[in-house]
C-alpha cells in the first residue's frame, strides 16, 4: 500500500476516531470515507454511472427473441436511455491505478434482545446475492480492472440490527464462503473507524497494482 495513505489512514484514527465521529455509527457510508480519503490516491463516488448500460446491448439467443416482446427501435431507443443496468450505492477508486471497488449499503431489521426472530424479515441482504452471478461478476471485474480471484470486484456494507441478527449472520457468512472480507458488517453504536481501517487492510491492496 503506498505510504502516505498508509499515513493518511493512521492520522484519520487517531484524529476522527470514536470522539471525531460522536459515536454516531448512522454517519453515512459516503461521509466517512470522504473524510478518511482526504489526501491520498482514494476517492468515494456517490452512485457511479459504470453500469448504468450493461444490459443495453446484451444480444439475446434468436430463439428467446422470437419468443418474447419486441418494441420499435424508437421505443426501445427511448427506453435504453434511462439505463438498463445497475447503479451500485457507491465506488471506490484508486485514482494512480484507475482501478475501482463497486459497492453496496443493506440496510435492514433483525432479530436482536427483546424482539423475535420474524423482526429479521427483510430482503435486503438477498437482493445483494445478484452480485455473485457470474455474468455481473464478469463485468465488474472488466469495469472495476480487479482481475485477481482471490477477491470479489464489490464490497457489501450491513447496517442496522441484520448485523446482530444470530440467523441472518450465518446465511451471509456462508454466501461469502472464503470472500469473507467482501463485506462488512457496521454494527450499531460503533463509529466508522474499524470499517476504514478494514478497507484499508483488506481491499485496498487489491487496487494498488
Amino acid at each position: 500500500m503506498a505510504r502516505d495513505n498508509l499515513k493518511n489512514r493512521d492520522n484519520w484514527q487517531t484524529e476522527s476516531g470514536p470522539a471525531g465521529l460522536s459515536g454516531q455509527a448512522e454517519q453515512s457510508v459516503i461521509d466517512v470515507f470522504s473524510e478518511a480519503f482526504e489526501n491520498t490516491d482514494y476517492q468515494i463516488i456517490k452512485s457511479p454511472k459504470n453500469l448504468k448500460h450493461i444490459y443495453d446491448n446484451v444480444v439475446l439467443p434468436l430463439d428467446t427473441q422470437s419468443k418474447i416482446y419486441t418494441p420499435s427501435e424508437k421505443t426501445l431507443t427511448i427506453a435504453k436511455e434511462r439505463g438498463w443496468g445497475v447503479t451500485p450505492d457507491f465506488c471506490i477508486m484508486n485514482k494512480k491505478t484507475g482501478k475501482f471497488l463497486f459497492g453496496e449499503i443493506k440496510r435492514q431489521d433483525g432479530w436482536v434482545e427483546g424482539g423475535t426472530q420474524s423482526d429479521g424479515r427483510g430482503n435486503a441482504h438477498e437482493r445483494m446475492c445478484k452480485l455473485f452471478s457470474p455474468g455481473l461478476i464478469k463485468v465488474y471485474r472488466s469495469i472495476s480492472k480487479i482481475e485477481d480471484v482471490s477477491i470479489l470486484p464489490f464490497w457489501v456494507i450491513f447496517m442496522g440490527n441484520i448485523t446482530r441478527d444470530p440467523k441472518r449472520n450465518r446465511e451471509i457468512y456462508l454466501w461469502f464462503d472464503s470472500f469473507q472480507n467482501n463485506y462488512y458488517m457496521w454494527r450499531p453504536n460503533t463509529d466508522g473507524s474499524e470499517m476504514v481501517k478494514f478497507f484499508f487492510d483488506h481491499l485496498a491492496p487489491y487496487l494498488e497494482n
